[in-house]
């Protein structure tokens, strides 16, 4: 018999739940010219609570009073001090300048710097969209490099999906200790289409940008950044009886590798054991 987990399940994780008064926000996020910022986090990070704006820019998220912010890779980080409810708050996001391109010379050579490492067996964990919350959640692997490294593939197998819609974003953290931060180093975000399928489907993502490690250690990760809400409203509205019980999820097989996941958008990395077999591989500089 396969084994399926979701990967909250694998966390025991304590909720901790205050009595604080909170306002439902809504609005969109757009650029200097107006036009649409797609797929920005937004949330409250020391509160862990966050989501992820539509392909359009559009949001809505209840939060306490606090400063809320809007994260893209594209962009420089916008806050907005929430004291009350909103409907058609605009955000106005500025465009971060692009870092000088960097050259390294001498010799190279092919490697893979991750690979997902010894499979749990019969084991799978991934997304679940039943109710639309799981946009934002991410995992992820981690890479350790001690020399420079040109990333060229990312590497990652859905063995099922059954979200309609389903994109997800490659996300590159640099680690940073004392105190431990996760620093994005994309400047040009990286989606991935799912088709709606049970069979297995293989992904090479080979990034825009030129994305140079420097020593050091990383996160690389995906999340689910949209789906398709109206097959979300349908599936909720089918009787239990109908539904089969891989309906709105996608899955993705599980190996003994250190990891972080993140519950929601903006929270707070948690470390875990296993990963989602993410493998990274492109040129190391000698």
């Amino acid at each position: 018999m396969r084994i399926r987990l979701t990967l909250t399940l694998l966390l025991l994780i304590p909720a901790c739940v205050f009595a604080q008064e909170r306002f439902t926000v809504r609005g969109r996020i757009v650029d200097e010219k107006g036009e649409a910022v797609e797929y920005v986090q937004v949330g409250i990070p020391k509160h862990g609570i966050g989501t992820v704006a539509t392909v359009d820019g559009r949001f809505e998220i209840s939060v306490p009073g606090d400063t809320l912010e809007f994260h893209h890779v594209s962009y420089q980080t916008g806050y907005y001090p929430v004291s009350g409810p909103e409907n058609d708050l605009v955000i106005v996001l500025r465009e971060s300048e692009l870092p000088p391109a960097v050259f390294i010379g001498g010799n190279t050579r092919e490697k893979y710097l991750l690979r997902p490492g010894t499979r749990f067996p019969g084991a799978q964990g991934g997304f679940d969209a039943r109710d639309g919350v799981d946009k934002g959640k991410e995992v992820g692997s981690v890479a350790k490099t001690r020399k420079p490294f040109l990333i060229k593939d990312i590497l990652f197998t859905i063995t099922s999906n059954r979200i309609p819609g389903c994109v997800v974003s490659i996300n590159i953290y640099r680690i940073e200790e004392e105190p431990e931060a996760f620093i994005n180093i994309l400047h040009k975000p990286i989606y991935a289409e799912v088709a709606v399928s049970d069979g297995r489907q293989d992904f090479d993502i080979q990034p825009e940008e030129s994305i140079l490690l420097e020593p050091g250690s990383y996160f690389i990760s995906f999340s689910l950044v949209d789906c398709d809400m109206d097959a979300v409203r349908r599936f909720q509205e089918t009787p239990e009886s109908e539904r089969r019980p891989t309906d709105m999820s996608l899955y993705a097989n599980l190996y003994f590798k250190s990891s972080y996941y993140r519950e929601s958008s903006l929270a707070e990395p948690i470390y875990i054991p296993i990963n989602v077999g993410i493998s990274v591989k492109g040129l190391e500089y000698r």
